[in-house]
């Protein structure tokens, strides 16, 4: 059975973004890294709860603006914030 072509071109474009995704991910995951190694080195805390709160509501008004689900922004970026704290404490760990 033969794909409709408009159904096509919108898998490949979900797909690219996808790709993008994982590659801003890996970027983003990078930088904090280093963070976490400088926080290590300077004896600070992984967790920031302060900056996080900032980051929630600087996404949530970013994500009204995109016309996105802030509720859904916010969740994505717990999932993530929670991925960094775990590196975090890891790096901390290691650096003992």
């Amino acid at each position: 059975m033969a794909t409709d072509p408009e159904l096509s071109r919108l898998r490949d474009s979900i797909d690219n973004i996808d790709a993008a995704l994982i590659h801003l991910l890996a970027e983003r995951f990078k930088c904090t890294k280093a963070v976490g190694q400088l926080k290590a080195q300077k004896g600070m805390p992984p967790a920031d709860l302060e900056r996080e709160a900032a980051q929630i509501g600087r996404l949530r008004k970013l994500a009204h603006e995109a016309k996105l689900d802030p509720d859904f922004a916010e969740k994505f970026l717990a999932f993530i914030v929670k991925e960094v704290i775990r590196h975090h404490e890891a790096i901390r760990r290691d650096a003992r």
